[in-house]
């Protein structure tokens, strides 16, 4: 399956990392502060600003602001150096998260307002807690209790007026924004960071007349950055006929008529 591009400019980023076969990363509250320490501690190198996070038991949520181009480092001195932690802790061997880190560059205002909700509120979606404050392991409610000032400097929710708006539910329309620009691809042109268009599955099969234009528009939805997985749902076929199509295409430079 092919990878959606990984996207290091500079600027707002939101990370989900989950543990190998959704398994716990956290056992114990000194693994989610060890945690904190070591994302501390990677701030200080990197120098980038946590505006908003969650740490869930089996996977976290990090919003942050980079002033340079490395994120991957970033999170993979993070990543790297808590499992090493968890793993030594523990007693174990093995890889500790699911895979490389997920990561989507937050490039418009209303994403960005939406998405802060969006983590914070991760609790109360799950059932742990009815409201803002109340789950430890949150931004919003360590920094409340004054918590690792140090880490949350600079961070958006610091601002009153932002943070006033997180026990605001996500409406649908929020929800639909989240959706759209999770999806969305960004390109460079020259110094700026713009919106690269992404066509619509809809626009993409609507007018499908034989299995070789299906097959074609396949391959145009996957460069575009859509996931085999979402192409294979929406045209109710299995992910094995779109990556064969994908692999075939890739062989023999040509798209023919997959009948399966």
């Amino acid at each position: 399956m092919p990878r959606r591009p990984r996207v290091e400019y500079a600027g707002f980023h939101h990370i989900i990392n989950r543990g190998v076969a959704r398994g716990k990363i956290f056992l114990k509250e000194d693994d989610y502060e060890v945690f904190l320490e070591i994302l501390e501690h990677t701030k200080k190198i990197y120098n980038f600003h946590v505006h908003s996070l969650c740490l869930m038991d089996n996977h976290y949520h990090l919003l942050i602001e980079t002033k340079y181009e490395n994120l991957s480092m970033l999170a993979r001195q993070l990543n790297s150096k808590y499992a090493q932690y968890f793993n030594r802790e523990y007693k174990r061997v093995g890889p500790l998260w699911q895979g490389r880190f997920k990561n989507w560059y937050v490039h418009s205002e209303k994403y960005l307002n939406a998405l802060v909700r969006y983590v914070e509120q991760n609790p109360i979606k799950a059932g742990i807690t009815q409201k803002i404050g109340e789950y430890r392991w949150s931004a919003s409610t360590l920094l409340l209790e004054q918590k690792y000032s140090d880490l949350f400097e600079g961070s958006l929710l610091l601002e009153k007026e932002m943070f006033s708006l997180l026990d605001v539910a996500l409406s649908k329309n929020d929800k639909e924004i989240l959706e759209k620009l999770n999806q969305t691809i960004y390109k460079r042109v020259e110094d700026t960071i713009v919106q690269q268009k992404q066509i619509s599955l809809d626009e993409y099969f609507s007018k499908i007349e034989n299995l070789k234009m299906r097959n074609e528009k396949i391959i145009l939805a996957l460069n575009d950055g859509y996931k085999q997985s979402e192409i294979a749902s929406y045209l109710n076929v299995t992910s094995s006929l779109v990556s064969y199509v994908a692999k075939h295409k890739k062989n023999r430079g040509q798209v023919t008529n997959v009948k399966f």
